[in-house]
């Protein structure tokens, strides 16, 4: 996430304001970002429950949203973990045989928000100030029908993006994708992590198993997509993950 070139004052933030300050043209100041974050620690919980344990060790899945689940049927095998993760807007009414039924965790951006029920925690990985804000104005402006309560809501550290963007991926990209940075939240809340979904189709682009990818030049955009895939075969080859391709 971090770019290159000399230190800027106040750099030294804990939640790297600088960073996202360069990268998304934030005109607001330090004094702003500050109260937003005063807000969330103040109407979220400061250590969200997280998977734990169980006799035989927590084991979880992280499904992707790649065109290779279709046809997998690769969907109760994924239901039988402890914990779904599930990135964006990925769907399961209507492609449960390939992807299952269960989600545990659902993490988003606002751009992709969705509606979740209250058995599903909310995992935000905040990108600007804006997506503060966001989250409080969904608890506070808006009515969340049967929606998650504020003790279901884990926002995690921003400096996490930039720790998946330098020591993961060494730097590529502009910033990895939510995929990405829920494959290595997984490998540090579980004892098993199984990856589902991940994967370009045959013209290189990471399509959507639920829709017909219209822009063929799309790729993975500011993601490093194929740095991403070989930091995967890479675990998996190394019997850190479970990888099922799919078809």
């Amino acid at each position: 996430m971090a770019e290159r070139g000399p230190p800027h004052r106040n750099c030294a933030s804990p939640l790297r304001f600088c960073i996202s300050q360069r990268m998304q043209g934030e005109r607001r100041n330090m004094t702003f970002f500050k109260k937003t974050t005063q807000e969330i620690f103040e109407m979220f919980p400061a250590f969200p429950p997280v998977p734990k344990p169980g006799v035989d060790g927590c084991t979880c899945a992280v499904v992707g949203n790649s065109i290779n689940l279709k046809g997998s049927h690769y969907g109760k095998l994924i239901d039988f973990h402890d914990f779904v993760f599930r990135m964006n807007r990925g769907k399961t009414q209507g492609f449960e045989e390939d992807v299952g039924t269960r989600t545990t965790h659902r993490a988003m951006y606002p751009e992709s928000a969705m509606n979740i029920d209250n058995s599903t925690y909310l995992v935000l990985f905040p990108f600007k100030i804006w997506d503060l804000q966001w989250l409080v104005k969904a608890f506070t402006n808006i009515k969340l029908k049967n929606g998650p309560s504020k003790q279901s809501v884990m926002v995690v550290h921003p400096a996490f993006m930039k720790y998946v963007h330098e020591s993961w991926l060494e730097g590529a990209g502009r910033y990895p994708s939510t995929g990405c940075m829920v494959v290595i939240l997984a490998l540090h809340l579980c004892d098993e992590v199984s990856l589902f979904g991940f994967g370009a189709d045959s013209d290189g682009n990471w399509s959507h198993y639920w829709e017909t990818l219209m822009n063929k030049r799309l790729h993975t955009g500011p993601h490093p997509g194929s740095v991403e895939y070989d930091m995967i075969l890479k675990l998996a080859k190394h019997g850190r993950v479970d990888f099922y391709s799919g078809r």
